[in-house]
This record gives C-alpha cells, structure tokens and sequence, in this order.
C-alpha cells in the first residue's frame, strides 16, 4: 500500500488521526532518503540492496523473527525496523552507519539475539537492524595459539572450530552455543574456564569496530581507552564491532564432567552453605556451580528444593577424586558419577546435548526450545547463613513459581585479575555470581505474572547479596535496574543502573564515549551515555 496515498484517505476519514499521517509520510521520506544514502555509498559490485530487507519483502518477518530467542518480544503488534540488513561485506555496515546517522535512524545490531531484554532488535523509535549473521568466519592458528573471529559468529561456532584444527586449545566463554560472540565478548563473557583463565574478554588481544563516522578501526588505530571501553562495558554503546582476536587456551586432552543432585532432606542446604566457602577456593582447575530449583509435589507442603551441583575438571576422574576428597568431601563425589570426555564434548554437555551427538550440533544457530523468560543478576560478597538459606527456600516454594537460580563461583584467575583492568568490576571479593532465570510457555497473562514473581524474588534477595552498589551483570540485561527513554538521557541518571553493572568503571566508560561518540549515536534503553 502507497503510505502517502493512505495518509491523504485518513486526513479525509478524520482529523484526528492527523498525527498518524505525518508519521508515515515522514517514515517514508526517511526510508527514501536512507535508501538513496547506502546506494551512495555501496559497491556497484556488490549493492547492499542485495542484503537489505524491507518489511514489503517476503522475508522480511521470518528474518527479523528467526534469531529472536525470548518470545516476550515476538508479538504482531512489535514496533518493526524499517529495514534489516544482512551486511556480507564491512563496506555495508559502513553505509549503514553513516546513512543512519544522517537520517536519525537507531541502529540495532544482533548476532545471536540472546539478548535479555531484546534491546538488538526492538525499539520504540525507527530503526534499523544489523543482523551480522553472514559475518561469521573462525580462523583459528594453532601455532601462534589465536583466532581472528567475526563478530556474527556464535560460541558453538568458535568452539566447533577451534576442536577442529587443535584437541588441546579451548576458550573461555559462554555456556549456551547459539549466544553470538559481538554481545557475548562485548559485555565481558562469563563461563566454565573463567576460574583458570578469566573471562572472554580478558582473553581479546585486537578487534575491528566500525565508529560514528564509518571508519573501521583496530587496537592501534582506536586507541587503548576505547578498546579498554569494548572488551566488557556493553554492547551497542561505542560502534560496532567486525571481528575480534583472541588468544586460545590450553586444555588438556581429557576433562572431566560431573552432575550430583541433593534434596533438602539429603542436606542440600548445608551442602550449599559449605560450597559458597571454598568454591572460589578450590583449584584453579576445578569449577563446581550450583543450580537451586523447586521440586513441586502434589501439595506445597510436599515441594522441595534440588541444589544441582556441576562441574567441569580440567582432567582425569583419577586426578578429580582426591581433590574433591581433600576440597569438599562432604558431596561425596563418587568415580560413577563422572565422566571423562573431551574439552569440546564439554562444551556439547553443558549445552544439553547428552546423548552422543556430534560436534556438529555446535553449529545450530537455532536455540530450541525458545520460551517467554525473564532474566536478573546478583553477586554475593559475604557467605549466606543457613538460617537464610532456609528463607530463601521458603519463599520460593510459596509462589505459584519460582525461577531456576543459577550460581556460578568466582575466585582463581578471576580474583587475580584487576577491577579496572576491563569495565567488568566484579573480581576479588566476590564469591559467586547468581543469575535468577524465571520462563514459562503461556501469554499475557502468565508473562505479568512471572514477571512479578521474579521482581518479588530479587527483592527478598536483597539482604543477602552485595550493596552499594547491589551488582549486576550486564550481559543479564535487566531494564527492571532502569532505562534510557531518550537519547539525551543525562550520566547522572543513567548512572542509577550503570553502577550496578561497572561500579567505578562507569564514569571512564561514559568519558571514553564522550571521545567516540559525543552525539550518542549508538544508544538504548541501557547504553553509555556521553560525559567529559
């Protein structure tokens, strides 16, 4: 349908619907505007009209929908981008930035959509999509023990990769493959290795990033503040990011997994009191986390809770035992109930996938099965007391549900790395990390509920997590801590959640993107505002 045609019939329907055709008509100004800007600016030899999507194209939903993991933001009555590219050359994300700048259009960039809060491809004011799902190349080099990969790639993709060319290096990153690396590194990159080798971002040695004004840069050409800025303070606040190059990590040929479940009435909870003191101590080899879930029986009264006790060893089960005998011997660990596998079999174990698959499953970019979720974040400074161990448990088996709570510990590499060294602050003196994942499969109404219901368990955490501020980690991205509505939103009041993310890193992100980008191009609802 001709927008300027159905503007001119709702100005003779109605003057009340005025408002609405000036906003088509000048969406579609913009549109042409735009659209004669990337034709400027694109290679004959390879037109990004070739990549760019409009919502008249046939594709142009199950594009924009396909890499949408949290189905609170799939609905029919979503704010639609007014185009979605598909960049297969860096010279079209450059026509892109600089044609969205010129029209005032927000740019969204996605690589894996993993996002908590949908920020890379929602908005509520016109946008564009940068879908980096083309640039996704892993070159990997087992001698010089680094990879330059693209920012569209996925964690599976990297891990596939790297087995493929070496049994022995690995990298510290995520646990969920079909995450994309641009937000994963951007953000910081917490997972299983991070106690013997830190994060993923710790682990970047170079990057490409195309800036406000097109430009593609390196480490040397963007300087050290900015490539400081990149490796943790978020994604979509500086530019966007090409490719990166990390250093690989060595692991051994055989790892060793391990799964033991405690109920209530098997001592989970002494257990879990006993692991928040010596998980962050353990060695550097060993991570053991803790998964809390209810259990629900035919009553409330007969609910339990499961602590789930995981691990990834960095070696033998014969090297594992002692160790957990000296360590935590209170678990328990028996030799029946480990396995030893290969790092990159680790990888596929931690995913979910347990029944023999190939590797070949790392390079599904579809997470299945998606689901409504709603995700928030605490760290944990000071050991929780049994005592409040069982409140916590009390009140997560009174509501109608409660989310899975995830805690992953610190300590090792983690305490021996800086506070300042990247934007992630949250190093030595901290225990563990918890992330709170409430999902469910229904509509509106189960959403509000839920939606609640996870606000009401972060709140009844508060007295026994960190403060002052109370943490969070920004790859849990959580608009619940606050949220930018406009684009001139001020560093004083974006500092309300940004402090809970950085702590006093946040004040250098902010002056590093008063450098870059003054005019706060590259925002959202959370991003680094400018602040000299």
């Amino acid at each position: 349908m001709d927008p300027f045609g159905s503007s001119i019939l709702i100005i003779l329907l109605s003057a009340v619907f005025m408002s609405s055709s000036i906003s088509l008509a000048t969406s579609s100004s913009t549109s042409e505007n735009f659209l004669s800007c990337v034709s400027t600016h694109s290679e004959p030899s390879n037109p990004i009209s070739a990549v760019l999507y409009t919502p008249t194209n046939s594709s142009f939903s199950s594009i924009w929908h396909s890499t949408i993991q949290n189905l609170r933001f799939l609905s029919s009555r979503a704010h639609k981008p007014l185009f979605i590219i598909t960049p297969t050359l860096n010279s079209h994300i450059q026509a892109a930035v600089i044609c969205s700048r010129d029209n005032g259009l927000q740019i969204k960039v996605r690589s894996g959509g993993h996002d908590y809060e949908g920020l890379s491809y929602r908005s509520t004011v016109e946008f564009i999509i940068i879908d980096l799902r083309n640039l996704r190349s892993v070159t990997v080099d087992t001698a010089k023990r680094t990879a330059w990969i693209e920012a569209g790639a996925t964690l599976g993709e990297v891990y596939y990769h790297i087995a493929n060319k070496s049994n022995t290096l690995g990298f510290p990153a995520g646990l969920c493959p079909t995450v994309g690396v641009g937000g994963h590194f951007s953000g910081g990159g917490i997972g299983t290795l991070m106690r013997k080798y830190g994060l993923a971002a710790d682990n970047v040695i170079d990057a490409y990033i195309v800036d406000v004004n097109g430009k593609i840069r390196h480490r040397k050409s963007m300087g050290e503040d900015l490539f400081w800025a990149i490796r943790g303070g978020g994604g979509g606040s500086f530019g966007i990011i090409l490719s990166w190059k990390i250093n690989l990590v060595p692991v051994p040929p055989t790892v060793t997994v391990f799964e033991v479940t405690r109920s209530l009435n098997q001592g989970a909870t002494q257990l879990l009191n006993r692991w928040q003191y010596i998980a962050n101590k353990f060695s550097e080899d060993l991570f053991v986390r803790a998964v809390s879930i209810v259990a629900g029986g035919a009553t409330k009264a007969e609910s339990t809770i499961l602590v789930v006790f995981e691990s990834l060893f960095l070696g033998s089960v014969n090297e594992l035992l002692p160790l957990m005998q000296q360590s935590f011997p209170e678990l328990g660990l028996q030799a029946q109930d480990c396995t030893e596998m290969s790092w990159i079999n680790s990888t596929l174990y931690f995913a979910g996938y347990t029944n023999g698959e190939s590797i070949d499953a790392l390079l599904n970019r579809t997470l299945q099965p998606k689901a409504f979720y709603k995700g928030k974040s605490d760290f944990v400074t000071q050991p929780i007391s049994i005592t409040g161990f069982e409140s916590i448990w009390k009140e997560l088996i009174a509501g109608d549900s409660s989310p899975v709570i995830i805690m992953d510990p610190l300590g090792g590499r983690m305490n021996n790395i800086s506070a300042t060294a990247t934007p992630f602050p949250h190093r030595a003196g901290n225990l563990y990390t918890i992330q709170y994942y409430m999902y469910w499969q229904a509509g509106v109404n189960a959403t509000k509920d839920h939606l609640a219901r996870t606000r009401e368990i972060y709140n009844f955490m508060s007295p026994y997590v960190s403060n002052s501020p109370r943490g969070a980690y920004v790859n849990y991205k959580d608009l619940d801590l606050g949220r930018i509505e406009v684009r001139n939103t001020s560093y004083t009041e974006a500092s309300v959640w940004g402090t809970k993310y950085f702590k006093n890193n946040f004040k250098r992100l902010a002056v590093v993107k008063n450098m870059v980008d003054p005019t706060n191009f590259f925002w959202d609802e959370q991003s680094i505002p400018p602040s000299k």
